[in-house]
C-alpha cells in the first residue's frame, strides 16, 4: 500500500522569518496519480522533496502507508525520484544507467537483465541500450531517468517538473507516456510541475498551492468548471479566465450584472448567490472559451469592446480585445468569421459566467 499522509507538516528553513509549507494536510490515494501545481516558490517541490526525504519536517507526521517515515532515510522509503536534468552518469551506457540503483542494491545479475530489458521494452529504449547519454535526444534521457526508477518497482513514483528541459512538441508525447506508464505499473505517482497543461492532462487530482497553501484540491474537471477561489480560476485554463469588474443591480424580477453601459441578465440559477450583492461590485470571471457565436448576440448577454488583433491557431482564433482598457480574450473556432470592426459587442455565456467576491477573492457562484 502506497497511500501518503501530511498531517500538519510545516517546513521552515533555518534564518527564515515564515516557513515556506506551512501546516499541510493532505491525503493521497494508493495508485492515484496526484500532480502539484502552483507559481514558482508555491511550496511544491519542497513538499515533493519531503515525500522523498530530502527535505527534513520541521513538524507534524508523515506516513507512507501506514509507516511514520519522519525519520526514515531516503533509501529505506520504497520511493523513486525522477529529476527534472534527468541526473544520468554519462560515463554509462543506458544500460547501466537504468540497472545502477539494482547494482548497489546487489540484485542477482539475471535479474537485473530482466528488469533492464522489460523496462526499456516498455520505454522503447532496446535499440539505444548501449548509448551513452550525449548520444539521445532529450526525450531519450528522459525516459532513461523514468527507466532507472522503474526498475526498482517501488511503492511511490515522485517527478521533479521531468518534461520542462524538453520542447513543446515533445513535452505533449512524453505526457502521454508518462500517464501510460502509470496505468500499466498501477502504482501511486506525485508529479511536480508548474505548467497547468501539464496538470489538466495528467493527473487523477490536482493540488492547486500558493504560498505554501493548498487553495483546491480536485479532480481536473472540477478545478476548471468550480473554482473556488480567483487565483484557482486564473490558475486552470490556458489561456487564462478573462476577470471584469461589474455592479449587481436588480431591474424588476431580473438581476443584472453592468459592465458600462452594457447589462448582462443574469440567470435564474445564479441568482440566490448574487441577491446579497445587489449594489455592490463584484467579479465576473469569464474563459475564452465561454463567449458565444456572434450570430446568438443579444442586449442581454453582450459586451462593448474594442477589437487589437486577431491569432490564429488552426482550428480555433483568440481575439484579442480591450473591453474598459482590460485586456480581454475571447476564443472563437475558425470557420466562424473574424470580426473587422474596430468597436464590436461579443456575446458572453452566462450560463458559464462565474462570479468572485471582490474582498474576500472566493467564488460567489459559477
Amino acid at each position: 500500500m502506497a497511500s501518503i499522509s501530511f498531517r500538519n507538516v510545516t517546513k521552515i528553513y533555518d534564518g527564515a522569518d515564515k516557513p515556506v509549507v506551512p501546516n499541510l494536510n493532505l491525503e493521497i490515494n494508493d495508485k492515484e496519480f496526484i500532480i502539484l501545481v502552483g507559481p514558482s516558490g508555491c511550496g511544491k517541490s519542497t513538499t515533493l522533496r519531503m515525500i522523498a526525504g530530502l527535505e527534513s519536517i520541521s513538524s507534524g507526521e508523515l506516513y507512507i502507508g501506514d509507516r511514520l517515515v519522519n525519520k526514515v532515510p531516503p533509501k529505506d522509503r520504497d520511493i523513486a525520484m525522477v529529476f527534472q536534468n534527468y541526473a544520468l552518469y554519462p560515463h554509462m551506457s543506458v544500460y547501466k544507467n537504468i540497472a545502477f540503483g539494482l547494482t548497489l542494491r546487489n540484485v542477482p545479475k539475471d535479474e537485473i537483465d530482466r528488469r533492464v530489458h522489460e523496462a526499456a521494452k516498455i520505454l522503447d529504449l532496446e535499440h539505444l541500450l548501449e548509448r551513452k547519454p550525449k548520444a539521445l535526444s532529450g526525450g531519450q534521457r528522459q525516459r532513461v531517468a523514468l527507466g532507472r526508477a522503474m526498475v526498482r518497482n517501488p511503492a511511490v513514483f515522485l517527478l521533479d517538473e521531468p518534461l520542462s528541459n524538453l520542447d513543446a512538441k515533445l513535452r505533449t508525447s512524453m505526457r502521454s507516456e508518462i500517464a501510460r506508464l502509470h496505468r500499466r505499473l498501477d502504482t501511486t505517482f506525485v508529479y511536480v510541475t508548474h505548467d497547468q497543461t501539464e496538470a489538466m492532462t495528467m493527473g487523477d487530482r490536482i493540488v492547486v498551492m500558493k504560498d505554501g497553501l493548498i487553495q483546491q484540491f480536485d479532480t481536473p474537471k472540477v478545478l476548471y468548471d468550480t473554482p473556488v477561489n480567483l487565483f484557482v480560476a486564473g490558475f486552470i485554463g490556458s489561456p487564462q479566465m478573462n476577470f471584469l469588474d461589474v455592479a449587481i443591480l436588480k431591474e424588476g424580477d431580473k438581476l443584472i450584472a453592468q459592465l458600462g453601459e452594457d447589462k448582462l441578465e443574469i440567470p435564474a440559477a445564479k441568482r440566490e448567490a448574487l441577491e446579497p450583492y445587489v449594489g455592490k461590485t463584484v467579479i465576473l470571471g469569464v474563459r475564452p472559451e465561454n463567449f458565444l457565436s456572434f450570430d446568438k448576440l443579444t442586449d442581454a448577454n453582450g459586451i462593448s469592446a474594442r477589437l487589437d488583433f486577431c491569432e490564429l491557431l488552426g482550428a480555433e482564433t483568440n481575439l484579442y480585445l480591450f473591453v474598459n482598457d482590460q485586456k480581454v480574450i475571447v476564443r472563437i473556432p475558425s470557420t466562424e468569421e473574424n470580426p473587422t470592426e474596430e468597436f464590436i459587442k461579443v456575446p458572453v455565456d452566462m450560463d458559464r459566467a462565474h462570479f468572485f467576491d471582490k474582498e474576500t477573492e472566493l467564488a460567489i457562484c459559477h
